[in-house]
């Protein structure tokens, strides 16, 4: 199973600031044996975050893509209108899981806007850009992903 990381920040975009929280779902990803395509960092923007999901889905047809950022409720965060555009399904379940588990962390968890769904044969989830969130949210995703994305890539098989 393939999978990508695609950080959504202006500031790691410009390397104004370090991205921890994409490198830290590589590490996570890559200790579940998953094979992690170069991570990808882009601003917040609309047309680039639709490019980049459309691309690793459709052309590079990888099984997973975790965004890291651009999911609280600032007005650059644009990363759930973005990913909700280019959804051919949408699984809120685990949206609604992810944002269970952050309200146990922080007060701050419910503002997550976070959504999930499946385009092609990729599963796409957005995740917050806080490292300490990726490892709180981690153990959610973890047994669920490989999962889905085994019933999204024989989709198509009728004998599956």
């Amino acid at each position: 199973m393939k999978a990508a990381v695609v950080t959504v920040s202006d500031r790691s975009f410009k390397r104004e600031r370090e991205d921890l929280a994409g490198p830290r779902l590589v590490e996570l990803l890559r200790d579940a044996d998953w094979s992690v395509a170069l991570p990808l960092v882009v601003p917040d923007e609309t047309l680039a975050i639709i490019e980049a999901l459309i691309r690793l889905a459709d052309e590079e047809k990888l099984n997973l893509i975790l965004t890291t950022g651009g999911t609280g409720a600032a007005p650059r965060d644009v990363t759930p209108e973005a990913t909700r555009m280019i959804l051919e399904r949408p699984f809120p379940g685990i949206a609604e899981a992810l944002r269970a588990e952050s309200a146990k962390h922080s007060k701050y968890g419910v503002l997550s806007r976070g959504v999930a769904g499946s385009r092609k044969q990729a599963l796409i989830i957005n995740l917050p850009g806080n490292p300490k969130a990726i490892d709180q949210l981690w153990p959610v995703l973890q047994p669920i992903v490989g999962h889905t994305c085994r019933l999204l890539a024989f989709a198509d098989d009728p004998h599956a």
